[in-house]
């Protein structure tokens, strides 16, 4: 009877012979060789997380790849979206903002940052991770919780944000009667 080599064993052939083949692919995809090998990286982690290997490891890790690489461009596509929008995120090549604008922009983030550490931190990390881009499942992953409940949690996590957010307003507009 044949010895079954381990999993580990079998996981580090297959690495050590398709991972330079899934780089290229992903490279050829994407034009961008930093972003391919991270890819080609997460997709070799997500199978070893898996516990065995497929029937077809490396169809398996191409369209693993493959899907990556979508979901980090509806990403990246969705942040140029917000930043399109709201320009005084960009970091290059945006207009400067007048000095008034500034001023309330940079009270704005502070009153927003000031409202978030009043969550639980749960229910800050679900927010900016979803305000960061991520999938349902990828929020409800990083966080530990089932991704059949994320849409309600994140539904109270931005009513809770929402009402610390008027609550700082009104402390604000009832300090400046005093």
């Amino acid at each position: 009877m044949p010895v079954r080599r381990s999993y580990e064993a079998e996981f580090r052939q297959l690495f050590d012979a398709q991972f330079a083949s899934l780089f290229r692919y992903l490279d050829r995809l994407s034009g961008e060789p930093e972003l391919a090998a991270d890819l080609a990286q997460e997709a070799f982690v997500r199978l070893y997380q898996r516990g065995s290997l497929p029937d077809d490891p490396r169809a398996w890790l191409a369209a693993v790849g493959a899907n990556l690489l979508r979901d980090e461009q509806r990403r990246t596509a969705r942040r140029h979206r917000i930043l399109a929008v709201h320009p005084e995120g960009a970091p290059q090549g945006a207009a400067p903002l007048a000095p008034d604008e500034a001023y309330d922009a940079a009270a704005d983030r502070a009153r927003v940052r000031a409202a978030l550490d009043t969550l639980p931190e749960r229910e800050r990390r679900m927010l900016l991770l979803r305000h960061e881009g991520y999938s349902y499942r990828e929020v409800a992953h990083a966080v530990g919780v089932r991704e059949t409940s994320i849409g309600v949690m994140l539904a109270r996590a931005g009513a809770a944000l929402r009402a610390a957010l008027r609550g700082a307003e009104a402390r604000d507009v009832g300090g400046d009667d005093a």
